[in-house]
């Protein structure tokens, strides 16, 4: 009779913990496919805008790093082809720069980036055509470029490239968390999918940009360049 008696109660704690581990385990559903990311321009048309006031920078620039320290980003302005960049020597502020027409832009750099394609190189670099890297973007209200001119690293591949030191100016810099948006001057960016849209949209012209690829948006919001992994 006792026999029995641990039989049953074993079939019934059995049961129990059968029941109790049935309630704490999630199914996943083999068919389920998550949407894509949404296009650059949609995804900064959604999310509503939020500006933090720890992230103004002083003398009118925005500037910002993703949650992951791989994008920097200055919602700033140029004069010419000169930035006023928080993070980067500049001639921005240079008296004879002062004639040339201030436009709002944004300005951001990659730790880790993906190689420009071949029509996307916008510059011959003095005729050379060597030099043109990727690992930056610059926005300006009607036109979008992937990459530029250059011999060295940036100082984001300085503070957070493979060899970065993880000290200087970005590491001081407060995160846009993913997700969030940020607006200065009509240009729009926001964190999300890994990587930061950016974009004028009254213009359509945008991009995306994260450590796997990038896209261009332009002429009214088409996707007119860049390479993005298979999801």
């Amino acid at each position: 009779m006792g026999a029995m008696r641990q039989t049953v109660l074993g079939i019934l704690a059995a049961c129990l913990l059968t029941l109790a581990t049935a309630c704490s385990v999630a199914t996943k559903d083999p068919d389920y496919v998550p949407p894509p990311p949404l296009p650059p321009l949609e995804q900064i048309k959604q999310v509503p805008v939020t500006q933090p006031s720890e992230l103004g920078s002083g003398e009118d620039v925005i500037a910002f790093v993703t949650e992951d320290r791989n994008i920097v980003c200055a919602m700033t302005s140029a004069r010419g082809n000169h930035l006023n960049l928080p993070y980067e020597a500049n001639n921005y502020g240079d008296s004879a720069n002062g004639k040339l027409a201030t436009v709002p832009v944004v300005h951001c750099e990659l730790a880790v980036y993906p190689e420009p394609q071949t029509k996307d190189v916008a510059d011959t670099c003095s005729g050379t055509r060597l030099g043109y890297r990727g690992g930056t973007v610059l926005l300006r209200p009607d036109t979008v470029t992937y990459g530029s001119c250059r011999s060295g690293v940036t100082e984001m591949e300085a503070e957070f490239g493979p060899k970065g030191t993880r000290t200087g100016p970005i590491a001081e810099l407060p995160v846009l968390a993913e997700g969030q948006n940020i607006e200065r001057n009509g240009l729009r960016c926001s964190t999300y999918n890994g990587g930061v849209a950016c974009g004028n949209i009254s213009a359509g012209v945008a991009f995306f940009v994260n450590r796997a690829g990038y896209m261009l948006v332009s002429d009214g919001g088409t996707v007119t360049s860049g390479k993005m992994p298979p999801a």
